[in-house]
């Protein structure tokens, strides 16, 4: 019996429809639920020798460890941080890109009851200062990779907080511990704390900070019943294969990592493959599913993209059985090329650093539909709502939105808190809702379409017009690399709409080629929706987590406008 099935009572296989399964989907937990322990321990213990974790370096060197190891790991992890005085309720920063010891420490994090908090290697001093002193962080336990552990200390002096900083890759730096020697050597024999060292489910286990599109971070908690959020993730609608091998292509500096290389997956009890590079390649990406016989699979569009760049066929996929795709829109020329090349589907998912996978296609019951994101998963009740909380008919637009109540029921992955902020939470937490922000409408199958968020929509002449339509459309442009659609301030339009396009190398910016592109929209789409001004770059702005900041974008535009005032 896999695992998961302890907290649902029944095999993903069992439901016979979709209706069936948010019908009588129920997760199901003990009060002092714990991942590490009800989840790792108990497969180290019962499955030792089942593979869990592949990981391959950058220059191709492997290492592979069974439940057995893990669970021996995060114990000798454990123990030496509690050696140096991390306790229950520590808050502490993890800077680890794609290393292994990402999971140990984790895992260990989880059974001592400390607060994990992730981040990415690319942040700045100010970045570090500002995360560290919002979140009270006491530890902090960065990679000996690059420069990371100099800018963390150019913030010398201005910690509130810290007190300890360990370095991997036992990189000598005055200031700093080596970790991987105080792991390696403490003992693997840990003891599940009792009394009030123990956790409870309630407790806080994790933060995460948000994108930071629209202003400072936000920190977003979620306690220790999260992991079972990705139930829907990992089982449903990564469809992992027991005893296979996933493969998300992600950094541990961000959620999506939490997402595809963690929780759900173990619970399927399928290994993680691990693919430490430096810098993306579809060449290699598609090199390492062939060579490590990959059975599930899941990249945001963009990296579909770079790979059908490539000589896809030349490669064996055969062992693939399920791709997926989350964090930007899915252009229907990258669906149909990618299932040409590999005969796959490839099945959508919606979320938020705030929930586990809501809104996705669920193989079996559903087959992909280009340009929608699917259903909402077993677990979450999701309502497009108006401007007037009223639910939306289908083909009007209207803000996803997540039954559930901060302060008592709420779906399992679903955060519990904003800033530790009572304020902050109801803001966007009220009338028995969690308000994403984002926007879409359902067809007449009951598909939902992602328009944008609420920031991102253009009101243009009386219509709302989401930019992810438009970019969809223009994508599937053979200029066109990348593009990201925004709103300018019109007199008399109220707004209109523009284009930011990354050009393919081989095309060159003129006048004929902006028309060309808007002629291609006008056909392909609501002539409306057109972009009456279209601006060649050389890239987009992005967050650290590499969503586009299209807030940036509308802020050029407008410094622009002022000036010509």
């Amino acid at each position: 019996m896999p695992i998961y099935e302890k907290f649902i009572g029944r095999h993903r296989d069992s439901f016979s429809s979709l209706a069936d399964m948010q019908e009588n989907f129920k997760i199901t937990w003990p009060e002092d639920f714990n991942f590490a322990y009800d989840v790792m321990d108990v497969l180290g213990t019962e499955k030792p020798d089942k593979l869990a974790l592949v990981y391959v370096s950058d220059d191709e060197q492997e290492k592979r460890f069974t439940f057995s190891d893990v669970m021996r790991y995060s114990n000798k992890a454990a123990n030496y941080l509690t050696s140096l005085g991390v306790k229950k309720g520590d808050r502490v920063l993890l800077v680890l890109k794609r290393s292994y010891w990402f999971w140990f420490i984790m895992l260990a994090l989880h059974k001592i009851g400390a607060v994990a908090v992730q981040a990415t290697h690319q942040l700045m001093v100010k970045d570090y200062v500002y995360r560290c002193n919002r979140a009270g962080m006491s530890v902090a336990i960065i990679t000996g990779d690059n420069d990371c552990t100099e800018r963390f200390d150019e913030g010398e002096g201005q910690y509130e907080t810290i007190r300890l900083k360990l370095v991997t890759k036992h990189k000598n730096v005055p200031g700093w511990l080596d970790i991987e020697k105080g792991i390696e050597e403490a003992s693997d024999v840990w003891v599940r704390p009792t009394g009030e060292a123990a956790t409870k489910a309630t407790d806080m286990m994790f933060i995460a900070f948000s994108s930071g599109t629209t202003g400072y971070p936000k920190m977003i908690l979620h306690d220790h019943t999260y992991p079972l959020g990705h139930i829907g993730t990992g089982i449903f609608w990564h469809r992992v294969v027991d005893g296979g091998l996933h493969f998300t292509v992600s950094d541990t500096g961000w959620m999506k990592s939490m997402w595809g290389k963690f929780y759900g997956q173990w619970m399927g009890e399928t290994a993680h493959f691990v693919y430490d590079f430096e810098k993306f390649s579809g060449e290699n990406i598609l090199r390492m599913l062939d060579k490590y016989k990959i059975t599930t699979f899941c990249v945001p569009p963009t990296m579909y993209r770079m790979m059908l760049q490539c000589d896809v066929k030349k490669y064996d996929l055969s062992s693939i059985v399920h791709c997926c795709t989350a964090g930007e829109a899915l252009n229907a020329d990258i669906y149909n090329t990618w299932k040409e090349a590999t005969g796959l589907s490839i099945y959508e998912g919606f979320g938020q650093s705030e929930t586990s996978v809501c809104i996705a296609t669920l193989y079996p019951f559903d087959e992909p539909v280009p340009g929608a994101i699917g259903k909402p998963v077993p677990g979450y009740d999701i309502c497009l709502l108006d401007e007037d909380g009223e639910p939306c008919a289908a083909g009007v637009t209207g803000e996803i939105c997540i039954r559930g109540y901060f302060d008592g029921d709420r779906p399992r992955g679903l955060f519990y808190n904003y800033n530790e902020s009572l304020e902050d939470t109801q803001k966007a937490w009220h009338d028995g809702f969690y308000h994403t922000g984002d926007t879409a409408y359902t067809d007449e199958r009951g598909l939902i379409h992602y328009v944008g968020r609420n920031d991102d929509v253009i009101k243009s002449s009386g219509y709302r017009i989401g930019p992810f339509e438009i970019e969809s459309v223009l994508l599937e442009h053979p200029a066109v690399l990348e593009t990201a659609v925004t709103g300018v301030p019109d007199p008399v339009r109220g707004h209109i709409v523009k284009a930011t396009v990354v050009l393919r190398p081989e095309w060159t910016p003129s006048d004929a080629l902006v028309k060309e592109l808007q002629d291609y929209v006008k056909k392909n789409t609501a002539p409306y929706k057109y972009p009456r001004i279209i601006e060649f770059v050389d890239s987009l702005p992005r967050t650290f987590s590499g969503k586009v900041r299209r807030v940036e974008i509308r802020q050029r535009d407008q410094e622009r406008l002022e000036k010509k005032d």
